[in-house]
């Protein structure tokens, strides 16, 4: 039996962390379907609370503010929707012409490494392999309509999820960062986690602010230059761009694809890399100077973490991962007072409060 007086073994500290580590990690991946849009719920709860707290210094009842602020959230997601279905549509209309366009492309550099090309038969043959389905297409066939009939109902039930959760959360947040903090920490400790909380909650709403700003700039920037050099759908560009850019790394990678592809089908020659340069351009402009200019004195994250986060939440979560994998870690690092300092409510830098207790780093 294990005296408490002695130290846990270093070494069984470890394996039980890895197995904790492990297990959690298998029933968030095993579980996506359910406890992505809970999290993502909470996460969107946390980036609307000072919208709710607005409502409710107007002296509007707590109830009615959090379903306004539901009801609004759902119709800017409803308008992001309806914005950007003629893109989808677009490109559905064009996946001929885009095949077609992929196929001269890659016929042109086969033509190229037609030398090495003859090499790779001739390794084939001498392996035995048959070369005569090569010409099938083999490509995963679109779902049809019965398969998104099925799919639906999940659709259906993750949005009811996010919305019941966003709700709620909205609703009693404050009493649970109260039974939280009591959860946590010592009687003592108390208000120093409830303003850990706090702190998250504005730090993660002003981030997801600035970036919104920065995002719709690069987006309205992104759809002039297309629309000047005459690319077709400029706007829905600049608006799939503005999006896309919550998702650090994958999602300007994906506009990037994106853009080759529109200029494969738009131009010829040079011209058909011309939109993924512009954007390549912008992009750059806005990662290495107007996201540090604006967020680099309210928060510092060591790219590492960033990178290792959103590869995490992408793996187990795909895009809703990619969205939440940012604010999970900053509250995470607020709430283990990493950060040297917390910005106040005027936007100033203020001392980090003294640790102690269960609750403290």
């Amino acid at each position: 039996m294990h005296n408490p007086a002695r130290p846990l073994d270093p070494v069984l500290r470890a394996a039980a962390f890895i197995v904790v580590v492990t297990l959690g990690f298998a029933i968030l991946r095993t579980g996506g379907d359910i406890l992505a849009p809970m999290v993502l719920g909470l996460v969107v709860g946390v980036i609307l609370a000072p919208f709710t707290d607005f409502l409710e210094r107007i002296r509007l009842p707590r109830g009615l503010a959090a379903a306004a602020v539901l009801v609004l959230g759902v119709m800017a997601i409803a308008s992001l929707v309806f914005l950007a279905e003629p893109l989808v549509w677009r490109i559905a209309e064009d996946l001929p012409s885009i095949k077609w366009e992929l196929r001269s492309l890659v016929n042109e550099f086969r033509n190229l490494i037609q030398g090495l090309a003859e090499m790779n038969r001739e390794v084939e043959e001498a392996l035995g392999a048959s070369s005569e389905n090569e010409d099938s297409d083999d490509s995963p066939a679109m779902p049809g309509f019965t398969q998104a009939l099925f799919f639906a109902p999940l659709v259906l039930t993750q949005v009811l999820i996010f919305g019941g959760v966003l709700f709620f959360f909205l609703l009693t947040r404050k009493s649970i960062y109260g039974w939280l903090a009591r959860f946590i920490g010592d009687a003592a400790d108390t208000d120093i986690i409830l303003q850990r909380f706090t702190k998250a909650e504005r730090l993660v709403s002003r981030y997801f602010l600035t970036i919104t700003v920065i995002n719709t700039v690069l987006g309205t920037a992104l759809a002039g230059a297309l629309a000047l050099i005459g690319l077709p759908g400029p706007f829905i560009w600049g608006l799939t761009a503005a999006l896309a850019n919550f998702i650090l790394y994958m999602g300007p990678m994906m506009v990037t694809a994106g853009l080759v592809i529109a200029g494969l089908v738009a131009f010829d020659g040079l011209m058909t890399f011309l939109p993924a340069a512009i954007f390549l351009s912008f992009n750059m402009i806005e990662s290495q100077f107007a996201t540090p200019a604006f967020l680099g004195r309210h928060i510092s994250v060591n790219p590492l973490l960033i990178f290792v986060s959103l590869v995490v939440w992408l793996w187990m979560w795909g895009p809703i991962g990619g969205i939440i994998a940012i604010p999970v870690l900053v509250i995470a690092l607020v709430m283990l007072n990493v950060f040297d300092t917390l910005p106040d409510d005027a936007g100033e830098a203020q001392p980090a409060p003294p640790p102690g207790g269960r609750g403290a780093r």
